[in-house]
């Protein structure tokens, strides 16, 4: 399959979108953002604007409106055309002051037809029309107040975020995550007249609920698009039972079907349950940079794929009102930038001692290219080396914007290298080592028995100790690598000692992290 062709699918989605936003509000959700974050960049978009840089909002209930002198929007969605999403269109519209709607969705019409339960047999009476749009463009007018207004309602398949020309990313679908042995039973409990499933393996189509249906069938309408653009008849196969449902409903869907019967080329699309790998997303075997970068940066708001790195040292802007530093942070999305791309590329795959390395000659070059008086050293590559390198490009405006993509990814570089967790890296691989010997030669309960007097109390835990989220890293480490074991006395009683002990440690926890907090509810322990 074509790199360059995935790539195009991104930035043809985007042309066309781009081609309808000239003078408009232009309000886009999560995912679409980050698909054009690393397909063109949000500035590609405030150029086909011609607006100022108000005129890009977040889509959500609470948007800001558009005012008297801002008669035109575009909204680019990657979601459904239904409930929330309605009710969110509804409410912008009625307390604005457009005059020109446009709705971009990145879920093709068949999928509204097929949410809306009309059948399979009059949907395909329906070919070549959009009823479901249509509806929607008549409600446009009327929430905009005049039915002689201009709304439009399209389907563009904005489904990826091209991070390399081999690695894109589909943020509409971030959340969505394989059946685990305990959804059998939620499963069962929402069929009770039909036959009880034993195992995730049993799992097929008809046992999910709607929505997960629904959900997949959206992701499904993008795939089928992006093999359209490739010009390819796909062959899938699944390994595992989520990814099962998806290719079969591949397979299956009408679109595709009739697509196939003229596309030129082939291609193999296997499909995989990321719950077969679990330890590859918590452990610390690997000798990547860009997976120490996004361990340990900050992640970017709303962007399930990128990092913020603080550029303040380059770029600080005082503040009369309140005397501190502001600028926004820098990332990994370099879509402008050639030779930040290269850069960028280098890093995703090469290990961790030649990306340094690379770090170093592109900033080397970087600096000679703007003729600053840079000092050649040789040997083992630095933080503070890199750094004095990047110094040479402050205060220099004209070096800067020459290359600014290149000075994020060495300015993320020098931040990981220098952070504490960096430095735990090594630690985590050797205690993992050791976990994976010990379940080796003995039961997870004795494990989950060393495991125990690592779970200290803020008061007791030094830098060298584990917090509670690299305590939860370490256990889905041990129950991924353990495979199937018996739940004995002794290991019931070993887990209760681990979760008595964690509970406890939330509780004692000043703040909790983001994730922490998604998984307790809470900002703060319990105390």
């Amino acid at each position: 399959m074509s790199s360059a062709g995935v790539l195009s699918f991104a930035q043809q989605g985007w042309e066309l979108v781009l081609a309808k936003v000239k003078w408009s509000v232009v309000y886009l959700d999560a995912a679409c953002a980050e698909s054009l974050h690393w397909s063109c960049g949000s500035s590609r978009l405030l150029e086909a604007v011609k607006g100022p840089a108000c005129n890009l909002r977040e889509f959500e209930p609470q948007a800001v409106g558009g005012g008297a002198q801002q008669p035109r929007a575009v909204f680019v969605l990657s979601c459904l055309l239904k409930g929330r999403t309605v009710d969110t269109l509804q409410d912008i519209i009625r307390r604005s002051h457009f005059q020109y709607c446009v709705v971009v969705t990145a879920v093709s019409h068949a999928v509204h037809l097929t949410a809306n339960h009309v059948p399979a047999a009059a949907a395909a009476e329906l070919e070549g029309q959009q009823p479901v749009f249509e509806q929607l463009e008549e409600k446009l007018c009327e929430w905009m107040g005049n039915m002689n207004y201009t709304a439009e309602v399209l389907h563009v398949p904005l489904l990826l975020a091209p991070a390399a020309p081999h690695l894109a990313f589909t943020p509409a679908f971030a959340t969505l995550f394989p059946l685990l042995p305990r959804d059998v039973h939620l499963l069962n409990s929402a069929r009770p007249d039909k036959r009880r499933l034993g195992n995730v393996s049993e799992v097929d189509a008809t046992a999910l609920t709607p929505e997960l249906l629904l959900h997949i069938r959206c992701l499904v309408s993008g795939l089928s698009s992006l093999c359209e653009h490739l010009g390819v008849r796909e062959e899938c196969f699944a390994v595992g039972a989520l990814s099962r449902v998806i290719a079969t409903d591949l397979a299956n869907y009408a679109p595709a079907k009739n697509r196939k019967k003229t596309a030129p080329g082939r291609a193999s699309v296997v499909f995989v349950d990321r719950t077969l790998d679990l330890t590859g997303a918590v452990g610390h075997h690997g000798d990547n940079l860009v997976e120490k970068i996004i361990s340990v940066l900050p992640q970017l708001p709303g962007h399930t794929n990128d990092v913020m790195v603080n550029m303040a040292e380059l770029t600080a802007v005082q503040t009369v009102e309140e005397n501190q530093n502001v600028i926004a942070p820098g990332c990994l999305a370099q879509s402008n930038d050639t030779s930040a791309k290269a850069l960028w590329e280098a890093l995703l795959n090469t290990k961790h001692k030649e990306a340094v390395m690379e770090v170093r000659r592109h900033l080397v070059e970087a600096a000679s290219r703007e003729n600053l008086p840079i000092r050649m050293s040789m040997g083992r590559v630095t933080p503070g080396q890199l750094m004095s390198y990047i110094q040479l490009f402050k205060n220099n405006l004209r070096a800067l914007t020459n290359h600014c993509g290149l000075l994020q990814l060495g300015m993320a570089t020098v931040q990981t290298l220098k952070h504490p967790q960096t430095a735990k890296w090594d630690n985590f691989l050797a205690f993992e080592r050791l976990l994976l010997q010990s379940l080796g030669d003995s039961t997870i309960a004795v494990v989950l028995n060393q495991l125990l007097p690592m779970i200290k109390s803020p008061s007791q835990r030094t830098s060298d100790d584990y917090s509670p989220e690299e305590l939860l890293t370490l256990l889905i480490y041990i129950y991924s690598v353990a495979g199937e074991f018996t739940l004995d006395k002794d290991l019931r009683e070993a887990e209760d000692r681990v979760k008595k002990a964690l509970a406890h440690v939330l509780s004692e926890e000043l703040e909790l992290s983001p994730l922490l907090q998604k998984i307790t509810g809470h900002s703060h322990g319990i105390h």
